[in-house]
């Protein structure tokens, strides 16, 4: 047996339980990971809320964890029993002790990455990994807007724009967020909570506007984004913090300068195996290299879930939470 936190309904952090299951065994293309530490992403919000759909409750949520591989079923040839691993990637299972999953879903890790750092920033690296080089690839001399910059992948994104020769605005709540998102490349962070974020980017790029806004806050941040978008620009929603996007005229897209809006996700850019393994070792290089830190600056025990996803949810966290097995 081992222990894992489960829901059995949906709804706040209370329904978070930390039970007793039974200790898979892995099938034919699987490998059974031992959990080092485990990521706490927003998505587990959207899956504990219901706003996604678990495949069946009772059901364990998390998609991002580092461990060690300790048994692997027929036909597996991508790791061995024994190989220090990384996964960000459905079906969720995370918030377990210990879990099985697709082998070719996993990434081997490094020598220079250790678990901690790995179950930090696999889901938020390789998200900030395929929004700036592959959903808008953006170029020298871009400049950016992110929203959540003091946030796990908010962080990440502005060090690696900043690294590409890109000028980063950022939206963040507060003066000690500002600081903390200055510290990692966010040239321009501007404090919403005081300050219209599109008149500031209006301001700071002398009405050039920009080619691309980063946002995973979603029905909060939305209009006012297209504002802040020059004609052409893309407008990328890959999260809903505040709440999904309603719907809306699409005739604004070609009113405000025949704009772009995709809603992009890490799952459909590292379905095949050759994008995982790119995107997982576009990131190792970069971090490997101190171009991105990794900040861990929370950790609760997994049986602790309930506070982390409270915390997570009232803004008290940044950069990445890890949660301890």
């Amino acid at each position: 047996m081992q222990k894992a936190i489960r829901i059995h309904e949906h709804g706040g952090p209370e329904v978070l339980r930390w039970e007793e299951v039974p200790k898979p065994s892995p099938g034919p293309g699987e490998a059974l990971v031992r959990h080092a530490a485990v990521g706490l992403n927003y998505i587990d919000v959207y899956f504990r809320t219901g706003l996604y759909k678990p495949p069946g409750l009772p059901a364990t949520i998390g998609m991002e964890a580092a461990g060690t591989v300790e048994a692997v079923g027929d036909g597996v040839t991508a790791v061995a029993a024994g190989d220090r691993v990384a996964y960000a990637t459905a079906p969720i299972g995370a918030y377990a002790q210990f879990r099985t999953i697709k082998a070719d879903r996993l990434v081997k890790l490094p020598d220079g990455i250790d678990f901690d750092t790995a179950a930090a920033m696999m889901l938020q690296g390789m998200t900030a990994q395929y929004l700036l080089r592959r959903t808008y690839k953006v170029q020298k001399g871009d400049a950016i807007l992110v929203h959540a910059a003091a946030g796990g992948v908010g962080l990440i994104l502005c060090q690696w724009a900043k690294h590409l020769g890109c000028t980063v605005l950022g939206t963040v709540s507060s003066d000690a967020k500002a600081q903390l998102a200055k510290a990692h490349g966010c040239d321009h962070p501007i404090i919403y909570t005081r300050e219209d974020f599109a008149a500031r980017v209006r301001e700071i790029t002398d009405n050039k506007l920009l080619p691309v806004v980063y946002d995973s806050v979603g029905k909060d941040t939305f209009q006012k984004s297209l504002d802040c978008l020059a004609p052409f620009g893309m407008m990328v929603v890959y999260g809903n913090a505040s709440g999904p996007v309603p719907p809306f005229d699409i005739g604004q897209l070609a009113a405000k300068g025949s704009l772009f809006l995709t809603r992009p996700t890490l799952a459909t850019y590292t379905a095949k195996r050759d994008d995982l393994v790119w995107a997982a070792t576009d990131l190792f290089d970069v971090v490997a290299k101190g171009i991105v830190k990794i900040e861990i600056n929370q950790r609760f025990p997994l049986a602790e879930a309930a506070a982390a996803h409270t915390a997570l949810e009232g803004r008290k966290t940044t950069g990445s939470t890890l949660l301890m097995p």
